[in-house]
């Protein structure tokens, strides 16, 4: 048994070719965030506080899709949402339609220890933001250029456009099509999951969800069980297309394989990955009591960075 750590940005169909420019400081994000959390495990911080910290600079890093880099929907508006869980007690926390909080992951938490509730969304999560005197900034300076770029791309198109993905859902039939190779969609979901030397678990997963997506609609992320779990056998942060995630139950059945089954976490995330979503949909990095880490997608890539105790290190897109 030992501690391990692991991070993502987000799976998708993310090509070969990404120029640098898109590929060095997303890899340089996850590397930092990396060393933060490595660092926060070894100065004894619990796996709660470590996934706090680590989707909190994820957050305000915008080439990923959450916090200062969510995309926007139908109406250019910012709706961000996110999740955060405790494996030992299942204690949780989760908000959606977010507007104006920094970052999405600590109201979350606020959630999970200062309410009777695990969900908050929309107008009762912002006032209860206020409440806490957590930070928050106009909804202006959550809207990036590129993002305004990606909405205006994906309305023209009349595509509602996923996570890294080129294959989208067309708005009006409900059907996959192949998108136009030049609307850039390198954006993606953050997530982050931990297990101290003690064996005890936490994750946490935070997003702005889908570009072009209706307002007022709620994905994988904040969803217990769908996008976020941890129990005493694992935690897990998944990522990709949120309407897949959710019918999949993907981050419970893999605790489910674990606890009923008796399953590694490599086999149990593989059969839900590769036998439960859709191909082409859906990634997750998880890590398991007995130090387990593993990082599975059925998309083209994920970015993805892990460390354990034992000195394994990596970072990957592909």
């Amino acid at each position: 048994m030992g501690w391990a750590i692991a991070l993502h940005g987000g799976a998708g169909d993310i090509p070969r070719h990404l120029p640098p420019e898109r590929r060095q400081p997303r890899e340089a994000a996850l590397q930092n965030c990396l060393s933060m959390g490595v660092a926060a495990i070894k100065a004894n911080k619990s796996p709660l506080d470590v996934v706090e910290l680590v989707v909190r600079e994820l957050e305000n890093v915008p080439c990923f899709n959450a916090g200062r880099g969510s995309v926007l929907t139908h109406s250019g508006t910012v709706e961000m949402e996110a999740c955060i869980m405790d494996g030992n007690t299942k204690r949780c926390g989760a908000v959606s339609g977010l507007t104006t909080v920094v970052n999405p992951v600590s109201l979350a938490r606020l959630v999970m220890e200062k309410t009777p509730h695990i969900y908050l969304s929309f107008q009762g999560a912002e006032a209860f933001a206020r409440e806490q005197g957590v930070q928050t900034v106009d909804t202006s300076n959550f809207i990036t250029s590129e993002n305004v770029e990606r909405l205006k791309q994906a309305k023209e198109a009349n595509r509602i456009q996923i996570d890294y993905t080129q294959p989208v859902i067309m708005a009006s039939k409900g059907e996959y099509e192949e998108t136009n190779p030049n609307l850039d969609s390198q954006i993606g979901t953050v997530g982050c999951v931990v297990v101290d030397g003690n064996g005890s678990l936490a994750t946490a997963t935070s997003t702005g969800g889908l570009v072009n997506k209706m307002v007022g609609r709620i994905g994988d992320t904040p969803i217990i069980g769908a996008g976020t779990y941890a129990n005493r056998f694992c935690a897990v942060s998944a990522t990709g297309k949120g309407e897949e995630i959710m019918r999949a139950t993907v981050a419970r059945d893999v605790a489910a394989l674990m606890e009923f089954k008796g399953m590694s976490l490599e086999v149990a995330a593989d059969y839900v990955i590769q036998h439960c979503t859709p191909k082409g949909t859906a990634g997750l990095v998880a890590v398991s009591a007995t130090g387990e880490v593993t990082m599975l997608f059925n998309t083209t890539g994920m970015f993805r960075a892990c460390a354990t105790e034992d000195g394994y290190s990596e970072t990957g897109i592909w």
